[in-house]
């Protein structure tokens, strides 16, 4: 019987209701009443200052509640169990009719998203296949074509309830349509294992 095996696939990690609605709320709270910056791509996106969860007390139990995930995570990544630290926290806060453009993380290894607000359902985050050499030089698309996870080149998470997380690969690209519902509000984050080695060959990552 023939087999099919679902070679160098890239993990995404959605943890349901990982917020609970207490904390939720009082982080849309803190956000709607923090300082915000414009986004250099959007007039409708905006963004709180990109904040090291130690010194904020909100984004310090937000981040213990995400450790667990990303060891785990991390084991799918690296075949072994690390210490994880959150290294970078901020929001975004999507108007009607903005976007967030196509990109990924530099200076991290996973990064992850938490949804503290509804979003409409042509606005969940898309992720793109990673760009470069890695597919035919020629695709097949008509409208009769399947559509399948090894011949797509984006997929859109099918829902993202307040309180869910994603993890993904800091190098996955991603972006988000134009928001045709009310005020969406995330918090993304970068993560950092503790070290990583390569056959005695020992990389550190410390505060």
């Amino acid at each position: 019987m023939d087999q099919i095996e679902p070679l160098f696939p890239i993990p995404l990690m959605r943890s349901p209701g990982l917020l609970s609605p207490e904390l939720k709320d009082a982080a849309v709270a803190a956000i709607r009443n923090a300082r915000i910056e414009s986004n250099l791509r959007s007039d409708q996106l905006f963004h709180t200052e990109v904040a090291d969860p130690r010194s904020n007390k909100l984004f310090q139990e937000i981040a213990e509640l995400t450790i667990p995930k990303l060891v785990d995570f991390g084991v799918l990544l690296f075949g072994e169990t690390l210490r994880w630290t959150v290294k970078e926290m901020w929001t975004n806060m999507l108007e009607t009719g903005g976007n967030q453009t196509l990109h990924a993380h530099a200076n991290s290894f996973v990064s992850g998203i938490l949804y503290l607000t509804p979003s409409h359902p042509a606005s969940n985050t898309v992720f793109v296949r990673p760009p470069g050499g890695f597919d035919f030089s020629f695709r097949h698309h008509t409208r009769s074509a399947a559509v399948g996870p090894y011949n797509a080149g984006k997929y859109m998470l099918p829902e993202a309830e307040p309180g869910d997380l994603v993890l993904f690969p800091s190098y996955l690209y991603h972006e988000v349509p134009r928001n045709q519902g009310g005020q969406r509000i995330t918090i993304a984050f970068n993560a950092i294992p503790d070290h990583l080695d390569c056959w005695g060959y020992r990389v550190t990552f410390a505060p």
